[in-house]
């Protein structure tokens, strides 16, 4: 279907050109929606983050979320209420839960960002990537918490995912899915070469984006200084 993430990325950020997309950003889930939302990033011009989502799993179900923790200043903290309920679970019970997974939220912060800070969102026509969703738990979550940062519009961009997940997602959100399968195999199956990523691989790729991204911006500075030298203003 996609010979690697690029392809996928670059094939999406086809299909969001057409729509002139006023102020986007490119909020990648990582890692392996970095590659994808890179492509995307070059191809709008648009600058790109990460945003990064731990889960908080049930007592004795770690698998099972009752909450999601979503890096920002401050994290959000997105509940599902039906698993909250069917544990009972207290305000008591759910502050345990949530401090024991912020360390590890803390951690991916600092090997991601370092000391940068998230891309604000608030105004923006934001693009949300992952390399694509299976259930689309986690990208639900992410939609809702960047809901509360008050963006212009939130676009979902995935290059696959079965048919009652792009569904649900079309819900929370504006989506554009490439591929919905009617029976989804694995997320492999719908790739020629899909790697499993690295830190230090999603580091070189933000590194890369950031540096078009600068050299963008340079461009554009020295464009809008010899525009003026020649109108003489």
């Amino acid at each position: 279907m996609f010979r690697d993430r690029q392809e996928a990325g670059q094939k999406l950020g086809a299909s969001l050109d057409q729509l002139q997309l006023k102020d986007p950003i490119v909020l990648a889930l990582p890692r392996g929606g970095v590659p994808v939302a890179a492509e995307i990033a070059k191809a709008l011009k648009a600058p790109l983050d990460l945003v990064i989502v731990r889960k908080v799993g049930a007592p004795g179900n770690p698998e099972l979320a009752v909450a999601a923790i979503v890096d920002g200043e401050p994290p959000d903290v997105v509940l599902n209420r039906e698993i909250v309920e069917a544990y009972a679970l207290d305000d008591g019970a759910l502050r345990v839960l949530i401090a024991q997974e912020r360390p590890e939220l803390e951690r991916r912060r600092a090997v991601y960002r370092g000391k940068d800070l998230p891309l604000s969102v608030t105004g923006k026509t934001v693009i949300i990537v992952d390399d694509g969703a299976a259930t689309g738990t986690t990208m639900k979550v992410a939609i809702r918490a960047l809901k509360r940062r008050s963006p212009r519009k939130i676009i979902v961009a995935l290059p696959v995912a079965p048919v009652d997940t792009a569904d649900e997602l079309a819900q929370e959100a504006d989506l554009i899915c490439l591929n919905q399968p009617a029976r989804f195999r694995a997320l492999s199956y719908y790739y020629g070469n899909f790697p499993q990523l690295s830190d230090n691989e999603v580091l070189d790729i933000m590194a890369l984006a950031r540096g078009n991204a600068d050299e963008r911006r340079r461009s554009g500075q020295h464009t809008a200084k010899r525009s003026r030298r020649e109108t003489g203003s």
